[in-house]
Protein backbone atom coordinates (compact mmCIF):
# COMPACT_ATOMS: atom_id res chain seq x y z
CA UNK A 1 0.00 0.00 0.00
CA UNK A 2 2.42 2.86 -1.34
CA UNK A 3 0.26 4.21 -4.62
CA UNK A 4 -3.52 3.19 -4.60
CA UNK A 5 -7.13 4.19 -4.91
CA UNK A 6 -9.28 3.90 -1.79
CA UNK A 7 -12.81 4.06 -3.38
CA UNK A 8 -16.47 4.31 -2.52
CA UNK A 9 -15.56 6.06 0.37
CA UNK A 10 -17.82 8.22 2.57
CA UNK A 11 -17.24 11.58 3.06
CA UNK A 12 -19.35 14.60 5.10
CA UNK A 13 -19.68 17.64 3.20
CA UNK A 14 -22.00 19.82 4.77
CA UNK A 15 -24.92 19.78 7.20
CA UNK A 16 -29.34 20.02 5.79
CA UNK A 17 -30.93 22.19 7.55
CA UNK A 18 -34.61 22.54 8.00
CA UNK A 19 -36.32 26.14 9.22
CA UNK A 20 -32.68 27.28 9.70
CA UNK A 21 -32.10 24.15 11.99
CA UNK A 22 -29.37 21.57 11.58
CA UNK A 23 -31.31 18.54 10.63
CA UNK A 24 -28.44 15.84 9.66
CA UNK A 25 -25.29 15.85 7.81
CA UNK A 26 -25.15 15.33 4.31
CA UNK A 27 -22.30 12.95 2.52
CA UNK A 28 -21.11 11.71 -0.23
CA UNK A 29 -19.46 8.89 -1.92
CA UNK A 30 -15.83 9.48 -3.26
CA UNK A 31 -12.95 7.76 -4.70
CA UNK A 32 -9.18 9.06 -3.25
CA UNK A 33 -6.05 8.22 -4.21
CA UNK A 34 -3.00 8.09 -1.83
CA UNK A 35 0.44 8.07 -2.74
CA UNK A 36 3.32 7.91 -0.30
CA UNK A 37 1.52 8.70 2.69
CA UNK A 38 -0.87 11.61 1.27
CA UNK A 39 -3.94 11.88 -0.24
CA UNK A 40 -3.53 13.02 -3.75
CA UNK A 41 -6.46 12.86 -5.02
CA UNK A 42 -10.65 13.04 -4.40
CA UNK A 43 -12.92 12.50 -7.11
CA UNK A 44 -16.49 11.91 -6.71
CA UNK A 45 -17.58 8.17 -6.82
CA UNK A 46 -19.47 8.70 -10.29
CA UNK A 47 -16.10 9.49 -12.06
CA UNK A 48 -14.95 6.22 -13.82
CA UNK A 49 -10.90 5.70 -12.63
CA UNK A 50 -8.64 4.21 -15.46
CA UNK A 51 -5.56 3.46 -13.85
CA UNK A 52 -3.46 0.02 -12.94
CA UNK A 53 -2.69 0.65 -9.43
CA UNK A 54 -3.88 -1.24 -6.83
CA UNK A 55 -7.82 -0.17 -5.37
CA UNK A 56 -9.20 -0.88 -2.12
CA UNK A 57 -13.17 -1.09 -1.52
CA UNK A 58 -14.15 0.96 1.67
CA UNK A 59 -17.45 -0.37 1.43
CA UNK A 60 -19.20 3.17 1.80
CA UNK A 61 -17.34 3.02 5.52
CA UNK A 62 -17.69 6.74 6.59
CA UNK A 63 -13.35 7.83 6.91
CA UNK A 64 -12.62 10.34 9.65
CA UNK A 65 -9.44 11.62 11.14
CA UNK A 66 -7.57 9.17 13.01
CA UNK A 67 -7.35 10.34 17.16
CA UNK A 68 -4.81 11.23 19.60
CA UNK A 69 -4.69 10.36 22.93
CA UNK A 70 -2.68 13.11 24.75
CA UNK A 71 -1.87 11.50 28.17
CA UNK A 72 -1.19 7.89 28.92
CA UNK A 73 1.20 6.49 30.64
CA UNK A 74 2.61 3.57 28.68
CA UNK A 75 5.73 2.95 31.21
CA UNK A 76 3.23 1.46 34.27
CA UNK A 77 0.40 -1.27 33.35
CA UNK A 78 -1.20 -4.14 34.39
CA UNK A 79 -2.26 -4.37 31.03
CA UNK A 80 -1.09 -7.27 29.28
CA UNK A 81 -0.69 -9.05 32.31
CA UNK A 82 -2.76 -11.17 35.31
CA UNK A 83 -5.72 -9.07 36.58
CA UNK A 84 -5.14 -6.90 39.40
CA UNK A 85 -7.19 -3.75 40.99
CA UNK A 86 -5.31 -0.85 42.56
CA UNK A 87 -5.04 -1.49 46.56
CA UNK A 88 -7.23 1.07 48.78
CA UNK A 89 -5.33 4.36 48.61
CA UNK A 90 -5.03 5.52 52.93
CA UNK A 91 -3.46 8.91 52.33
CA UNK A 92 -4.05 9.77 48.58
CA UNK A 93 -1.79 10.25 45.95
CA UNK A 94 1.07 9.99 48.73
CA UNK A 95 -0.18 6.45 49.40
CA UNK A 96 0.63 5.79 45.67
CA UNK A 97 3.79 7.67 45.50
CA UNK A 98 5.28 5.25 48.31
CA UNK A 99 3.53 2.23 46.23
CA UNK A 100 5.83 3.23 43.29
CA UNK A 101 9.20 3.22 45.08
CA UNK A 102 8.66 -0.53 45.57
CA UNK A 103 6.38 -1.52 42.22
CA UNK A 104 8.15 0.30 39.47
CA UNK A 105 11.60 -1.66 39.96
CA UNK A 106 9.01 -5.03 39.49
CA UNK A 107 7.17 -3.79 36.21
CA UNK A 108 10.19 -2.69 34.70
CA UNK A 109 10.87 -6.14 33.01
CA UNK A 110 7.58 -6.65 31.58
CA UNK A 111 7.15 -2.64 30.90
CA UNK A 112 8.44 -3.35 27.21
CA UNK A 113 6.13 -5.87 26.36
CA UNK A 114 3.15 -4.52 27.83
CA UNK A 115 3.96 -1.15 26.72
CA UNK A 116 3.90 -2.80 23.10
CA UNK A 117 0.33 -4.62 23.91
CA UNK A 118 -1.15 -1.17 24.89
CA UNK A 119 -0.26 0.71 22.28
CA UNK A 120 -1.41 -2.39 19.61
CA UNK A 121 -4.96 -1.49 21.95
CA UNK A 122 -4.99 2.06 21.00
CA UNK A 123 -4.01 1.57 17.46
CA UNK A 124 -7.66 -1.21 17.09
CA UNK A 125 -9.19 1.78 18.53
CA UNK A 126 -8.13 4.23 16.01
CA UNK A 127 -5.36 6.50 17.84
CA UNK A 128 -1.80 6.71 15.45
CA UNK A 129 -0.89 9.50 17.69
CA UNK A 130 0.29 8.78 21.52
CA UNK A 131 1.59 11.20 24.32
CA UNK A 132 3.17 8.84 26.79
CA UNK A 133 4.14 10.23 30.04
CA UNK A 134 7.37 7.93 31.42
CA UNK A 135 8.82 8.09 34.54
CA UNK A 136 12.17 9.30 35.27
CA UNK A 137 14.41 9.84 38.24
CA UNK A 138 16.39 8.08 40.92
CA UNK A 139 13.66 5.53 41.39
CA UNK A 140 13.84 4.25 38.07
CA UNK A 141 16.60 6.23 35.89
CA UNK A 142 16.01 6.06 32.36
CA UNK A 143 14.92 2.31 32.51
CA UNK A 144 11.47 3.00 31.52
CA UNK A 145 12.29 5.80 29.20
CA UNK A 146 14.67 2.71 27.37
CA UNK A 147 11.76 0.60 27.92
CA UNK A 148 9.02 2.55 25.77
CA UNK A 149 11.92 3.69 23.18
CA UNK A 150 12.45 0.14 22.28
CA UNK A 151 8.89 -0.48 22.53
CA UNK A 152 7.93 2.40 20.33
CA UNK A 153 10.67 1.40 17.24
CA UNK A 154 8.73 -1.10 16.12
CA UNK A 155 5.91 0.86 15.93
CA UNK A 156 7.95 4.01 13.40
CA UNK A 157 5.19 3.38 10.43
CA UNK A 158 2.23 2.43 12.62
CA UNK A 159 2.14 5.35 15.38
CA UNK A 160 3.48 8.41 16.18
CA UNK A 161 4.70 8.32 19.83
CA UNK A 162 6.29 11.18 22.04
CA UNK A 163 7.64 11.05 25.68
CA UNK A 164 7.22 12.80 28.65
CA UNK A 165 10.07 12.77 30.67
CA UNK A 166 7.62 12.77 34.33
CA UNK A 167 9.36 12.96 37.27
CA UNK A 168 6.28 11.15 39.27
CA UNK A 169 7.96 11.71 43.00
CA UNK A 170 8.38 15.25 42.41
CA UNK A 171 10.94 17.36 40.21
CA UNK A 172 12.49 19.19 42.98
CA UNK A 173 11.52 16.17 46.14
CA UNK A 174 13.51 13.19 44.24
CA UNK A 175 16.33 15.31 42.89
CA UNK A 176 14.77 14.51 39.31
CA UNK A 177 16.70 17.02 37.52
CA UNK A 178 20.04 15.72 35.99
CA UNK A 179 17.83 12.25 35.41
CA UNK A 180 15.02 14.59 33.30
CA UNK A 181 17.92 16.64 31.64
CA UNK A 182 19.59 13.34 30.72
CA UNK A 183 16.00 12.27 29.43
CA UNK A 184 15.81 14.76 27.27
CA UNK A 185 18.92 13.60 25.44
CA UNK A 186 17.68 10.40 24.75
CA UNK A 187 14.51 10.17 23.16
CA UNK A 188 12.21 12.16 25.16
CA UNK A 189 10.71 15.86 23.83
CA UNK A 190 8.73 17.11 26.78
CA UNK A 191 9.69 18.24 30.33
CA UNK A 192 7.42 16.92 33.03
CA UNK A 193 6.34 17.66 36.18
CA UNK A 194 3.93 17.54 39.18
CA UNK A 195 2.09 19.57 41.69
CA UNK A 196 4.52 22.22 41.89
CA UNK A 197 3.36 23.73 44.87
CA UNK A 198 1.98 21.07 47.01
CA UNK A 199 4.84 17.34 46.35
CA UNK A 200 7.71 19.78 45.33
CA UNK A 201 6.80 21.94 48.20
CA UNK A 202 8.38 24.77 46.23
CA UNK A 203 6.17 25.99 43.41
CA UNK A 204 8.48 29.39 42.10
CA UNK A 205 11.49 26.65 42.14
CA UNK A 206 9.77 23.88 40.52
CA UNK A 207 8.44 25.59 37.75
CA UNK A 208 11.17 27.99 37.26
CA UNK A 209 13.15 24.73 36.86
CA UNK A 210 10.61 22.97 34.42
CA UNK A 211 11.16 26.06 32.19
CA UNK A 212 14.91 26.18 32.09
CA UNK A 213 14.82 22.47 31.76
CA UNK A 214 12.75 23.17 28.73
CA UNK A 215 14.60 26.36 26.72
CA UNK A 216 17.87 24.65 28.10
CA UNK A 217 17.00 21.02 25.90
CA UNK A 218 14.68 23.36 23.20
CA UNK A 219 11.56 21.03 24.69
CA UNK A 220 8.38 21.18 25.35
CA UNK A 221 6.59 20.76 28.87
CA UNK A 222 3.66 18.74 29.81
CA UNK A 223 2.89 19.67 33.77
CA UNK A 224 0.41 17.20 36.11
CA UNK A 225 -1.55 19.50 38.24
CA UNK A 226 -3.84 18.04 40.46
CA UNK A 227 -3.66 20.98 42.72
CA UNK A 228 -7.19 22.44 43.58
CA UNK A 229 -8.74 25.52 44.04
CA UNK A 230 -6.77 29.01 44.97
CA UNK A 231 -3.01 27.24 45.25
CA UNK A 232 -3.95 25.22 41.09
CA UNK A 233 -5.15 28.66 40.13
CA UNK A 234 -2.09 30.40 41.49
CA UNK A 235 0.09 27.72 40.22
CA UNK A 236 -1.48 28.63 36.57
CA UNK A 237 -1.05 32.12 36.95
CA UNK A 238 2.54 32.00 37.03
CA UNK A 239 3.06 29.17 34.78
CA UNK A 240 1.43 31.61 32.31
CA UNK A 241 3.83 34.46 33.11
CA UNK A 242 6.97 31.92 32.80
CA UNK A 243 5.66 30.53 29.54
CA UNK A 244 5.77 34.80 28.16
CA UNK A 245 9.42 35.11 29.58
CA UNK A 246 10.57 31.89 27.91
CA UNK A 247 9.05 32.40 24.84
CA UNK A 248 7.29 29.06 24.96
CA UNK A 249 3.55 29.94 23.66
CA UNK A 250 2.43 26.63 21.82
CA UNK A 251 4.68 24.54 23.89
CA UNK A 252 3.13 23.95 27.12
CA UNK A 253 0.44 22.07 28.31
CA UNK A 254 -1.54 21.43 31.66
CA UNK A 255 -2.60 18.03 32.06
CA UNK A 256 -5.56 17.73 34.29
CA UNK A 257 -5.54 21.80 35.54
CA UNK A 258 -8.62 20.63 37.91
CA UNK A 259 -8.64 23.94 39.91
CA UNK A 260 -10.61 25.07 36.72
CA UNK A 261 -13.46 22.86 37.67
CA UNK A 262 -13.07 25.20 41.15
CA UNK A 263 -13.57 28.55 39.63
CA UNK A 264 -16.81 30.65 37.88
CA UNK A 265 -17.56 33.99 36.29
CA UNK A 266 -15.11 35.97 35.75
CA UNK A 267 -12.17 34.42 37.34
CA UNK A 268 -12.79 31.28 35.18
CA UNK A 269 -13.18 33.94 32.17
CA UNK A 270 -9.77 35.64 33.41
CA UNK A 271 -8.41 32.81 33.44
CA UNK A 272 -9.22 30.74 30.55
CA UNK A 273 -8.30 33.96 28.43
CA UNK A 274 -4.72 34.11 30.05
CA UNK A 275 -4.25 30.33 28.72
CA UNK A 276 -5.30 31.34 25.68
CA UNK A 277 -3.03 34.10 25.24
CA UNK A 278 -0.08 32.35 25.81
CA UNK A 279 -0.96 29.19 23.57
CA UNK A 280 -1.12 26.90 26.92
CA UNK A 281 -3.58 23.83 26.30
CA UNK A 282 -4.63 21.62 28.30
CA UNK A 283 -5.10 17.56 28.45
CA UNK A 284 -7.91 15.75 29.91
CA UNK A 285 -8.87 12.76 30.59
CA UNK A 286 -12.69 13.81 31.07
CA UNK A 287 -13.06 12.97 35.00
CA UNK A 288 -15.78 11.83 36.33
CA UNK A 289 -15.42 12.83 39.86
CA UNK A 290 -14.07 16.86 38.87
CA UNK A 291 -14.93 17.39 35.27
CA UNK A 292 -13.46 20.66 34.31
CA UNK A 293 -15.51 23.06 31.87
CA UNK A 294 -14.37 21.61 28.64
CA UNK A 295 -16.39 23.37 25.84
CA UNK A 296 -16.36 26.92 27.86
CA UNK A 297 -12.54 26.52 27.40
CA UNK A 298 -12.79 25.71 23.48
CA UNK A 299 -15.02 28.99 23.19
CA UNK A 300 -12.12 30.85 24.43
CA UNK A 301 -9.81 29.54 22.40
CA UNK A 302 -7.83 27.03 24.71
CA UNK A 303 -6.70 23.95 23.32
CA UNK A 304 -8.37 21.02 24.84
CA UNK A 305 -6.56 17.49 24.17
CA UNK A 306 -8.22 14.46 25.57
CA UNK A 307 -6.48 11.29 26.66
CA UNK A 308 -6.98 7.81 28.52
CA UNK A 309 -4.18 8.46 31.66
CA UNK A 310 -4.07 5.29 33.73
CA UNK A 311 -5.23 2.21 31.88
CA UNK A 312 -5.68 -1.03 34.10
CA UNK A 313 -2.85 -0.28 36.53
CA UNK A 314 -2.29 0.57 40.54
CA UNK A 315 -3.88 4.30 39.72
CA UNK A 316 -7.20 2.80 38.43
CA UNK A 317 -8.79 -0.39 37.24
CA UNK A 318 -10.15 1.32 34.03
CA UNK A 319 -9.89 2.31 30.30
CA UNK A 320 -10.50 1.46 27.36
CA UNK A 321 -7.64 2.85 25.44
CA UNK A 322 -10.82 4.41 23.12
CA UNK A 323 -10.36 7.95 22.27
CA UNK A 324 -13.63 7.93 20.18
CA UNK A 325 -15.02 6.54 23.89
CA UNK A 326 -13.81 9.31 25.92
CA UNK A 327 -15.40 12.19 23.31
CA UNK A 328 -18.70 9.99 23.51
CA UNK A 329 -17.99 10.47 27.25
CA UNK A 330 -17.42 14.27 26.65
CA UNK A 331 -20.37 14.92 24.91
CA UNK A 332 -22.81 13.07 27.38
CA UNK A 333 -20.90 14.81 30.23
CA UNK A 334 -21.81 18.45 28.59
CA UNK A 335 -24.88 17.39 27.09
CA UNK A 336 -23.80 17.76 23.53
CA UNK A 337 -26.31 16.08 21.77
CA UNK A 338 -27.26 17.87 18.83
CA UNK A 339 -26.32 17.12 15.16
CA UNK A 340 -23.23 19.82 14.84
CA UNK A 341 -22.11 19.74 18.56
CA UNK A 342 -21.48 16.08 18.47
CA UNK A 343 -19.49 15.85 15.01
CA UNK A 344 -17.33 18.61 16.53
CA UNK A 345 -16.89 16.77 19.63
CA UNK A 346 -14.25 14.93 17.36
CA UNK A 347 -11.49 17.81 17.68
CA UNK A 348 -10.94 16.91 21.36
CA UNK A 349 -9.35 13.73 20.08
CA UNK A 350 -7.71 14.16 16.08
CA UNK A 351 -5.59 17.42 17.11
CA UNK A 352 -8.47 20.22 16.43
CA UNK A 353 -10.00 18.58 12.91
CA UNK A 354 -12.81 17.78 11.78
CA UNK A 355 -14.16 16.99 8.56
CA UNK A 356 -16.86 19.54 8.78
CA UNK A 357 -16.02 23.42 10.49
CA UNK A 358 -19.10 24.94 12.53
CA UNK A 359 -20.23 26.27 9.42
CA UNK A 360 -20.62 23.45 8.12
CA UNK A 361 -18.14 23.96 5.55
CA UNK A 362 -15.82 20.78 4.10
CA UNK A 363 -12.29 20.89 5.57
CA UNK A 364 -10.97 18.09 5.78
CA UNK A 365 -9.60 15.61 4.30
CA UNK A 366 -7.63 17.70 1.77
CA UNK A 367 -5.65 17.16 -1.22
CA UNK A 368 -1.91 17.15 0.29
CA UNK A 369 -3.33 15.85 3.96
CA UNK A 370 -1.76 12.69 5.60
CA UNK A 371 -3.15 9.99 4.61
CA UNK A 372 -3.99 9.25 8.59
CA UNK A 373 -7.50 8.28 8.96
CA UNK A 374 -9.92 5.66 10.41
CA UNK A 375 -13.10 4.31 8.50
CA UNK A 376 -15.92 3.37 10.92
CA UNK A 377 -19.32 1.99 10.50
CA UNK A 378 -21.33 5.71 11.09
CA UNK A 379 -23.14 7.41 8.60
CA UNK A 380 -21.73 11.12 10.23
CA UNK A 381 -19.48 12.22 12.84
CA UNK A 382 -22.21 12.66 14.79
CA UNK A 383 -23.54 9.45 15.09
CA UNK A 384 -19.94 7.80 15.39
CA UNK A 385 -19.27 9.96 18.86
CA UNK A 386 -22.59 9.44 20.24
CA UNK A 387 -22.87 5.40 19.15
CA UNK A 388 -18.66 4.83 19.10
CA UNK A 389 -18.65 3.36 15.59
CA UNK A 390 -17.02 0.30 14.91
CA UNK A 391 -13.49 0.66 13.70
CA UNK A 392 -13.29 -1.24 10.27
CA UNK A 393 -9.80 0.17 9.52
CA UNK A 394 -7.30 2.17 10.33
CA UNK A 395 -4.62 3.76 7.98
CA UNK A 396 -0.89 5.71 9.35
CA UNK A 397 0.52 7.57 6.55
CA UNK A 398 -1.13 5.84 4.32
CA UNK A 399 -0.75 2.15 5.53
CA UNK A 400 -3.36 0.34 6.41
CA UNK A 401 -2.37 -0.83 9.89
CA UNK A 402 -5.56 -2.55 11.51
CA UNK A 403 -8.40 -4.04 9.44
CA UNK A 404 -8.67 -5.88 5.76
CA UNK A 405 -10.10 -4.19 2.68
CA UNK A 406 -10.81 -5.72 -0.02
Amino acid sequence: MNTYWLTNTTLETGYQQQHGIISRTHTNTFHIRVENGKITKILPAQELITSDLPTYNAKQYLMLPSFRDMHIHLDKTYYGGKWKAPSIPVNGIWTRLQEEERLIPELQPQATDRAKRLIDLLLSAGTTHIRSHCNVGPIEGLTNLEALLRASEDYQDKAFVEMVAFPQQGLLRSNAVSFIRDALRNGASYVGGVDPASIDGDAEKSLQTIMELAVEGNANVDIHLHEPGQLGIFTMKRLAELTEEAGLQGRVTLSHAFALADIHGNKLDEIAEMLARQSISIASSVSLSKTIPIPFLDKKGVEVFLGDDSITDHWSPFGKGDSLEKAGLLAERFGLSDERALGQTLQYITGGITPLDKAGKQVWPKQGDAANFVLVDASCSAEAVARRAQRKAVFYQGKQITGSLS
